[in-house]
């Protein structure tokens, strides 16, 4: 939703109002041409105040008594009794300047309230403009311009955040005015190079200030500031995504009555919301979540409608979003394509049928000019006689970022682990994303490469027609990874190219099952039995499955393998095992 929108929705079910709220006039000061005074009047009262000031001016001495009692009111508030008392005895001849007030603020109905999003000096704190007169530059009261401050006073102003703090120095003093609940106003000539001055009386300000924005933004205001804690005590977040696990779904529909309205599209068949739906929690990343990401959906509904325009049919039905969604899926997919058409043309090798030793398919995700795709990546490694240590070939040639490393740490202690816990492994590995000519990181591969280091020191063969993605802790337990459908989907549209041969699938952490949200063609073809997904807790259920041996024979060769690199190192010289 707008957030006006959710402002306005928000308002009448906490109670925001903390102060009385005024329309607010500017008078001509018979003291001062260059300082006119504020005052404060009831919601609504501005104008007649003005028509009755003029008379009350114009009327004799001796008449003014009731029409003064008129404009005091029952309750006037002290700014008026002190202004009148100002000019009991003035005629608005005896007033300075030419102009006798102007309104500054003045409400038909009490605002609930006010949002500011597009936050500049001018829009939230007003200005004073100046005029030129026979060659003099000066300022007057119907050039007193006021910003949203002004009008939210007395109750409760929204202001975007970010915007504010693009503004050099527009902070500092929001916050002086918040300190000091004074509102005054900057001079005309503080950003030019003029002499004049003109200074209205301040006004005073009792408001509630909304700051909304990202997290990071009231962190680094928290960092820098030590004032915002004070003037800010209080954080909420708004979630991006709507529960079914804790809402009814009837509420959700009432969301997207919103979102369709605000749209101004064709009416909506009953067959369009399953897959609304399926996008919203797409885009929620969640099974169980959708998203409330209003311009997105009212994106996906104004370019179905059109498609249904095009079509000549009165109503939007599941199938144009469908069209829709297939649409993008070509427009955005250019690069996945070249990607995909390498590997089909050897360029890239990877393969999907076989079985290799110390050979796995991983699964990474590609982000390039907006487009996210997956695509599988060929993970190779090789053991040699050594002293136990697992070289990471990326990492030697700077191709590994921190996190990717942090994994190949990790599952080097894994192995560490279960077959050096006694005595120094005999045999080193090197490990290395094949084709690979840019920056390798995150851990998302880390229990690919923990698969592929195993299958080579049991001398086990992979079946290639499984890709794996998932992350490994130190016990080798499979924890989440991100952009799951992403992956999944890369990978079957390489497999599909090729032809579906029954045999090929993908292995996925079972942490990440509630994020699957799959394609349609790929929901039928595991229906079929044509594509196969797997869902891990352990490194071993991943082991079994790419190399169909079970994990105690498998774990026995690669110690039966270290125990003969043992007994030949045992065998050795002894000068020799020191060169």
């Amino acid at each position: 939703m707008r957030v006006n929108d959710v402002m306005q929705e928000l308002a009448p079910r906490i109670p925001w109002q903390h102060a009385d709220i005024y329309d607010w006039v500017y008078v001509a000061n018979p003291e001062s041409a260059t300082e006119p005074c504020c005052v404060n009047l009831p919601v609504g009262s501005a104008r007649q105040f003005l028509k009755l000031l003029w008379e009350f001016l114009e009327a004799p001495l001796q008449q003014r008594a009731a029409l003064q009692d008129v404009l005091l009111g029952e309750q006037p508030s002290a700014r008026l009794r002190n202004y009148m008392a100002m000019i009991t005895d003035k005629q608005f001849a005896d007033l300075p300047g030419t102009e006798l007030a102007t309104i500054i603020v003045e409400h038909d109905q009490i605002p609930a309230i006010l949002w500011c999003d597009r936050v500049t000096e001018a829009s939230l704190l007003g200005s004073i403009r100046l005029q030129s007169v026979e060659g003099t530059i000066s300022s007057d009261l119907h050039l007193i311009q006021p910003g949203d401050l002004l009008r939210a006073n007395g109750g409760v102003l929204a202001i975007d955040a970010e915007e504010l703090l693009l503004q050099p120095g527009l902070w500092r003093k929001l916050k002086y005015i918040l300190k000091t609940s004074l509102f005054h106003w900057p001079s005309p000539s503080e950003n030019m190079n003029v002499a004049t001055y003109y200074q209205p009386e301040p006004v005073p300000i009792h408001i509630k200030v909304l700051l909304l924005g990202e997290r990071d933004i009231f962190a680094q205001l928290r960092e820098i500031d030590r004032d915002f804690d004070n003037l800010f005590p209080y954080l909420a977040d708004f979630s991006e995504h709507y529960s079914l696990t804790q809402q009814p779904l009837a509420d959700y529909f009432g969301y997207l009555a919103y979102v369709i309205g605000e749209a101004n599209v064709l009416p909506v068949d009953q067959t369009a919301y399953p897959a609304l739906f399926k996008f919203a929690s797409r885009l929620s990343d969640y099974q169980s979540e959708l998203s409330l990401d209003t311009i997105a959906l009212m994106q996906l509904l104004r370019e179905a409608s059109a498609l249904a325009q095009q079509q000549q049919v009165s109503e939007l039905t599941g199938q144009h979003i469908d069209q829709v969604l297939q649409q993008r899926k070509q427009r955005d997919g250019y690069i996945a394509e070249l990607s995909r058409r390498a590997i089909l043309e050897h360029q890239v090798y990877i393969a999907t049928a076989g079985a290799v030793i110390g050979q796995v398919n991983g699964l990474t995700v590609i982000t390039a000019g907006g487009t996210e795709f997956g695509e599988p990546s060929r993970i190779t490694a090789t053991v040699h006689y050594g002293d136990g240590d697992i070289i990471d070939i990326d990492r030697k040639s700077e191709l590994s970022g921190n996190i990717h490393t942090k994994g190949v740490m990790i599952l080097s202690a894994y192995i560490a682990n279960l077959f050096a816990r006694n005595e120094a492994m005999s045999l080193s590995a090197t490990i290395v994303f094949e084709q690979s000519y840019h920056e390798v990181d995150g851990d998302s591969a880390s229990l690919a490469e923990l698969c592929c280091l195993l299958s080579a020191l049991a001398e086990a063969p992979v079946q290639q027609g499984l890709a794996i993605t998932g992350a490994v802790d130190q016990f080798g337990a499979v924890q989440a990874i991100g952009a799951v459908n992403e992956k999944i989907e890369g990978h079957f549209a390489l497999c599909q190219a090729r032809g579906l041969t029954g045999h090929q699938g993908v292995i996925m952490p079972a942490a990440n099952l509630s994020q699957l949200n799959l394609d349609d063609t790929i929901v039928a073809a595991v229906a079929d039995g044509q594509y196969h997904i797997y869902a891990v807790s352990h490194v071993t259920e991943a082991l079994e499955l790419l190399t169909e041996v079970d994990q105690k024979d498998l774990y026995e060769r690669i110690e039966a393998r270290l125990e003969e690199l043992h007994r030949i190192d045992r065998d050795k010289p002894w000068w020799r095992r020191l060169l």
